[in-house]
């Protein structure tokens, strides 16, 4: 079962998401070390569900969360918004930056793969946004979170935003 949840939730529940995202990312073929899961701990979630549009969205197996995603509006000012736009052509950073839906983070247990709950997660989270665009960062490397996006019909507006990953565009207009 798919559910949104609202930031406050999300941190009550907020030891059940580390442990999503320990079990999805410190596996092949992502291989995150304990740091990545720190800082996902200790700064990342709390700081994001915080901010402006922050949307969240669980799968649940049994009351157990199995998977998670979640995103929010991206500003410039906040680092990710101003990292992007330092590393893509301005009419890139003007038509697609600034108020558009960051999707950050989405994340299934190992257990739980290959039943839909990812792309459902997807589909829950960006449901209904008020905004034009939504953008990520995925790998570039040809794993599964790319593949998703890609069959759900993200676009590559930036095959090397660094040398691992990839700037991906939705235009949530036609989701609409």
């Amino acid at each position: 079962m798919i559910v949104e949840v609202t930031g406050s939730e999300a941190l009550k529940r907020f030891p059940e998401l580390v442990d999503v995202y320990r079990a999805a990312f410190t596996v092949a073929p992502y291989d995150e070390d304990e740091s990545s899961v720190a800082r996902f701990r200790d700064e990342q979630l709390p700081r994001h569900a915080e901010r402006e549009g922050f949307r969240c969205v669980v799968a649940r197996e049994d009351e157990q969360i199995v998977g998670f995603a979640y995103g929010y509006t991206g500003r410039r000012g906040q680092w990710w918004t101003d990292y992007v736009a330092e590393r893509v052509p301005q009419e890139l950073a003007d038509e697609w930056l600034d108020g558009h839906f960051e999707f950050v983070e989405l994340a299934v247990d190992p257990g739980y793969q290959r039943r839909g709950i990812g792309g459902a997660l997807h589909d829950a989270l960006l449901a209904g946004l008020p905004h034009a665009h939504a953008l990520l960062s995925t790998w570039r490397d040809e794993v599964p979170a790319r593949r998703l996006y890609l069959t759900r019909g993200w676009t590559v507006l930036q095959e090397e935003l660094d040398p691992s990953s990839s700037l991906l565009g939705l235009d949530l207009r036609i989701l609409r």
